[in-house]
């Protein structure tokens, strides 16, 4: 088995178009995967310069490994299995600003540099008074990224045409805009100057932008395999489910710079990134809120499982597809399209996706995935659905705490407050409806009292009814099977 670096495998050199702020697993599965497919499909022929955007981080293993690395895809893609390898070299080089503060700023003094990319969580994109412009570097992502910039625009005299293109990643709705925002506050907290603010504004563009991909990260468990399946000696591998999908809110020119979509790939560049956000939080995240207590609490413990089980996948179909879908105002074909993907993420056999995790916090996900649906499902239909209200009642349902049926323990993982309110009222309510109303009601958990909502209260005391005598299992096969 080879060792991995430039002496046993290709690695290109082109000019360094991009700057990254991140060296994570997210960023090198989707960020640069979809870059080198750039460099092959279209003649965009750039590289990216990584930057660690904290003080400790993986781009030692990076430089040890000359940049190089594999992208393990796994998943099904318009129904075959997926399980591919990618030697990705587009990653020039990394650096640590906190070690090497001067060839971090050298990088704006590159003429070629033309983007900039960041995943620095959602904690990244933060003002944080603290920072000086004398700092070496500034400790917040935005702090250095207005560093770099005032040094372009010094270096470059302000010259119009050095402006850059950015792109952040972070998982934050309109994080282009809080970003731009963020920079104009150090400019004005730094005092850099009129001259420089317009340079930005008008030179400089900060897009927002929706990624979407699930990536696992470093395989632990199969890398002994991985490694005999390259040849390579790969301590970078990097696994990612087949679906990726990139909206950046920005005009249709900076397609042109960024030819993604002419590549092929499943990047779009659009007027505005709300609709896709709305449509990846309603028909992704959605759904997954609501199955998980069901398919818990009638003894299914993997999302994959869940879907595929004979009762509880028609129910997820029918959350889909006949409920959440027809909230969303994106074009018919588009939605189903989109649907039928986040199925096959669903049912992805190489992801053991435990629908535990995904009860952290239910109540919270309910209001901000679910509830925004169940009001329009209400205004545009005249009623409500049932699935996702069923779904409400599992909630519920799982916060009583206890165990399932065969024993296994039922643990609510949300803050106390919450918890230990609804178990209360499971002890000591007298009625199915004197319970549903006094969960509902409370707007500490939902923000508003769902009990305005007509009739919901009355349909969630049925469904508790219900489960409590029947069981959830049969409480699903009675609502899929009318």
């Amino acid at each position: 088995m080879k060792e991995l670096n430039v002496h046993t495998a290709n690695k290109t050199i082109r000019p360094e178009k991009v700057i990254q702020f991140g060296e994570g697993n997210f960023l090198r599965a989707f960020v640069d995967w979809i870059i080198a497919a750039m460099n092959e499909k279209s003649d965009f022929n750039g590289n990216v310069v990584v930057v660690q955007p904290i003080e400790k981080g993986m781009i030692d293993s990076l430089n040890k490994q000359d940049c190089l690395y594999h992208v393990n895809l796994q998943g099904i893609d318009k129904g075959k299995i997926v399980n591919s390898y990618k030697l990705i070299d587009v990653i020039s080089r990394a650096l640590n600003p906190y070690v090497d503060f001067d060839a971090f700023m050298k990088l704006a003094e590159q003429p070629e540099v033309r983007f900039v990319i960041s995943n620095t969580t959602e904690a990244g994109i933060t003002f944080d008074p603290s920072c000086h412009f004398e700092d070496k570097p500034a400790s917040s992502y935005p702090g250095k990224l207005t560093q770099l910039l005032y040094h372009r625009f010094v270096y470059f005299k302000g010259d119009i045409s050095k402006g850059l293109i950015i792109f952040p990643c972070e998982l934050i709705f309109l994080n282009g805009h809080k970003l731009k925002r963020i920079i104009e506050q150090y400019i004005d907290l730094w005092n850099l100057g009129n001259e420089f603010k317009q340079w930005f504004l008008n030179s400089c563009s900060v897009y927002a932008t929706l990624v979407d991909r699930i990536v696992p990260g470093f395989p632990y468990k199969e890398i002994k395999q991985i490694k005999e399946s390259i040849q390579y000696d790969d301590n970078m591998v990097v696994q990612g489910e087949t679906f990726h999908l990139w909206v950046i809110e920005a005009p249709s020119r900076v397609a042109t710079e960024f030819p993604a979509s002419q590549s092929g790939l499943n990047v779009l560049f659009v007027p505005s990134e709300e609709p896709y956000h709305q449509r990846k939080v309603t028909l992704l995240n959605g759904p997954h809120t609501l199955l998980s207590p069901v398919a818990y609490l009638s003894g299914i413990d993997i999302v994959r499982d869940a879907c595929q089980h004979e009762i509880i996948g028609k129910y997820v179909h029918k959350i889909i597809y006949d409920e959440l879908i027809e909230t969303l105002d994106l074009p018919r074909e588009e939605l189903l399209n989109f649907a039928d993907s986040v199925w096959e993420r669903f049912v992805n056999p190489f992801i053991d996706h435990q629908v535990t995790s995904i009860m952290l916090n239910a109540c919270s996900k309910f209001v901000t995935r679910d509830l925004p649906g169940l009001k329009e499902y209400m205004k545009r239909k005249g009623v409500l659905p049932q699935g996702i209200v069923l779904g409400l009642a599992a909630i519920i349902m799982y916060y009583k705490g206890g165990s399932r049926s065969d024993g296994t323990p039922i643990v609510p993982n949300d803050s106390s407050s919450i918890v230990d309110y609804i178990k209360n009222v499971w002890e000591n309510s007298t009625s199915m409806k004197e319970l549903s109303v006094l969960v509902l009601k409370n707007k500490d958990i939902w923000s508003e009292d769902l009990t305005e909502i007509s009739g919901l209260a009355e349909q969630v005391a049925a469904f508790l009814e219900l489960i409590h005598n029947k069981g959830m299992l049969a409480t699903v096969t009675a609502l899929v099977e009318q």
